[in-house]
């Protein structure tokens, strides 16, 4: 599989942030091509964690942070937990969705520094909310390389 580089946009700070949160994204579902629902549910390290969780917990997390939290509107992926009939198709897709969401919201906040209060706790702006999001998502990244790697040998960079 080729590894693909990330983006290298000389752009204004939001422009750069999306960019690279939009590889990132990319990288981590595709480690999730061409694998069965099988694979994509088996834990590969003592902690439990799958393949198909993480694609879960990606999807909800920037849910709660820039729908739910940041704009105020309901929530569409609001559980972090696998069901039994969740599949890859299905939580790919639904991640998938959510981008478009999410991109509009940022896209429509005139900067950085909207504000929101998280559960009562301190106020964070649009910018470390985008920026909380990039390192989570670069950092799953690089969880499902290590358990896409374990069940066949390939990455998703």
């Amino acid at each position: 599989m080729a590894d693909h580089k990330p983006p290298r946009p000389l752009d204004d700070e939001r422009t750069t942030i999306h960019a690279l949160l939009q590889f990132h994204r990319e990288s981590f579902l595709r480690n999730l091509d061409g694998i069965s629902d099988e694979d994509a549910r088996r834990p590969m390290v003592d902690s439990g964690t799958t393949l198909l969780w993480l694609a879960k917990h990606l999807a909800f997390a920037e849910d709660i942070w820039l729908v739910q939290r940041f704009s105020g509107q309901p929530g569409v992926n609001v559980d972090n937990t696998l069901a039994e009939g969740d599949t890859v198709a299905g939580v790919v897709a639904a991640y998938r969705e959510g981008w478009a969401r999410v991109d509009a919201i940022v896209a429509a906040a005139p900067d950085l520094e909207g504000r929101c209060e998280p559960d009562g706790g301190p106020p964070v702006n649009l910018r470390w909310i985008l920026l909380h999001l990039l390192g989570e998502t670069a950092r799953h990244a690089g969880h499902a390389d290590i358990l896409r790697e374990q069940i066949d040998g390939t990455t998703g960079r």
